[in-house]
């Protein structure tokens, strides 16, 4: 299937999820000119365990210094009175 009609969507719709399934591409026409494409869906995969270790060597060679809660905490309401002013609760 490599185009279908506004018209038809109703009537072919099986043989058009048939075709995304497959991975295919299908043309959406709309009185004789080609309005837009419809194309199947991409999945995310999940992160899997050489990506975080990818991650986690990334951030190793970057020697990123390491923050404590209290100083995290710190710099969050630094950056809140910088944005908001000092008369925020």
């Amino acid at each position: 299937m490599d185009y279908i009609t506004t018209t038809n969507l109703r009537t072919q719709s099986s043989q058009l999820i048939s075709t995304l399934k497959k991975g295919g591409s299908v043309s959406l026409i709309h009185r004789s000119k080609v309005v837009g494409v419809i194309k199947p869906k991409k999945e995310q995969k999940p992160f899997t365990k050489s990506d975080i270790d990818s991650l986690r060597q990334l951030a190793k060679d970057l020697h990123l210094p390491k923050t404590s809660y209290v100083e995290r905490d710190r710099r969050y309401r630094v950056s809140l009175m910088e944005k908001y002013g000092k008369n925020i609760s």
